[in-house]
């Protein structure tokens, strides 16, 4: 008997360190973890989490994902997120592309590079520690950070493609399959820091299809129609539960009435291939997107021309919300130039109230106008990512102080949806 007990002390010893050590790990998984959050779905024009109404104070920072790739800029990306959650900011839109360029995240046609992707998974990871969603924008019309552009090149270098324009990144098959396998990709993204797919990440937001889709080469936009509808449907096709939007700038199109033509800031505004209102209309789009830059449509008008036509241009927006798409309408982008003539920090303040106070008075009616997005936010010792239209939070207190009471009282309403009377986290 002794001996029997001598051998069960160690069998006994082990089995209680096994118990004490899953324990342990338990409670560490408990206390270490962020509480859960659910993903943001759509009600007809409002956004709604667990069943109350969401809407949007938000800002742009794009390069977030290319400053984590870099061990001494890595801080910047938490900074930004600390500074935002400050002022109640609740959505932040970035780019998850990055093709060809410097600290590329897809360096040739379906070859990705990990350490960038861990910087994704990185920003994804600080967004939720600080309370912060992501519209993670997927591919560039412009030229910055490869965008379109740099496909069709490589498609041409490679000998598959069947054009030289830029325009046949929308229709060429082989460049839309090479799309696809991207698609794929970062949907089906495994965060190495969570173990959690980002499409299963309620974290994001929602996807946009493309930063301000163009296709200039047919006017008709029958071929940016068609390429929207084949790669939402793809995308829906692989992740059912994010929100997804194209990233439209809002232009009306050849199938608009004319007096939704006679919005657009000009005539040839019509002619490059996007139609707001058809191409928002997809079943696999779930809300509109709107970006707004006076100084850069209405180059010779006055500070309060562009001011009025700001508010006929979103006042419209939000209408094809309500009445015409029964979707919401999130402005995605807007911004005010310090290039202008006399230029006045105080212009700036009066442009964001604007656009702020048109949000506020339509999700007060319960209407589409859901949020907007300033374009852009840095922290400091980032002078080369800035542009006319960015700066840094904190600069300027009048403009944070504004920011944070947009917060306040979007959060005021979205209380007067929730039974349980929610804290707004001591921002307001």
């Amino acid at each position: 008997m002794k001996a029997e007990n001598g051998a069960l002390y160690p069998v006994l010893g082990l089995a209680c360190c096994i118990a004490f050590m899953c324990m342990s790990f338990r409670g560490l998984e408990f206390h270490s973890g962020e509480s859960k959050i659910s993903f943001v779905k759509r009600s007809g024009t409002n956004f709604m989490i667990d069943e109350r109404a969401f809407y949007v104070n938000g800002w742009n920072s794009y390069w977030l994902m290319d400053q984590a790739v870099e061990e001494f800029s890595r801080p910047r990306v938490r900074k930004m997120f600390h500074t935002a959650a400050k002022m109640g900011l609740t959505v932040c839109r970035t780019w998850a592309f990055n093709d060809g360029a410097h600290n590329a995240l897809q360096v040739s046609l379906g070859r990705f590079d990990e350490r960038v992707f861990k910087a994704l998974d990185y920003v994804i990871v600080e967004a939720r520690k600080h309370g912060i969603r992501l519209l993670l924008s997927l591919v560039n019309n412009l030229e910055h950070y490869g965008g379109k552009t740099q496909y069709v090149k490589w498609a041409w270098e490679e000998g598959i493609g069947l054009s030289f324009s830029n325009d046949s990144f929308f229709f060429d098959p082989t460049i839309r399959r090479y799309f696809k396998i991207y698609l794929k990709t970062i949907l089906a993204r495994k965060n190495h820091l969570t173990g959690i797919e980002y499409r299963d990440d309620p974290t994001i937001f929602a996807w946009e299809l493309m930063n301000e889709p163009q296709c200039i080469s047919d006017a008709s936009g029958d071929t940016l129609q068609d390429w929207i509808e084949e790669m939402a449907e793809y995308v829906k096709s692989i992740d059912k539960k994010h929100l997804l939007t194209i990233g439209l700038e809002g232009f009306y199109g050849p199938t608009s009435p004319p007096e939704k033509l006679s919005m657009n800031p000009g005539e040839w505004y019509k002619t490059i291939g996007s139609d707001f209102i058809r191409n928002s209309k997809i079943s696999a789009i779930d809300f509109a997107s709107v970006h707004i830059y006076p100084d850069q449509w209405l180059l010779e008008a006055a500070l309060d021309e562009k001011f009025e036509y700001i508010s006929k241009w979103m006042t419209s927006h939000i209408e094809d919300g309500d009445r015409e798409l029964k979707k919401p309408v999130l402005f995605t982008e807007f911004g005010l130039s310090n290039r202008n003539k006399n230029f006045d920090h105080s212009h700036r303040e009066a442009f964001c109230k604007s656009i702020f106070d048109t949000i506020y008075a339509s999700a007060r009616m319960n209407g589409a106008g859901a949020g907007a997005f300033i374009w852009q936010f840095l922290v400091p010792g980032m002078e080369e990512y800035n542009d006319d239209f960015g700066f840094i939070p904190g600069e300027r207190p009048s403009i944070d102080r504004l920011i944070k009471e947009q917060s306040c009282r979007l959060m005021a309403l979205q209380r007067r949806h929730d039974l349980s009377r929610r804290s707004s986290k001591g921002i307001c």
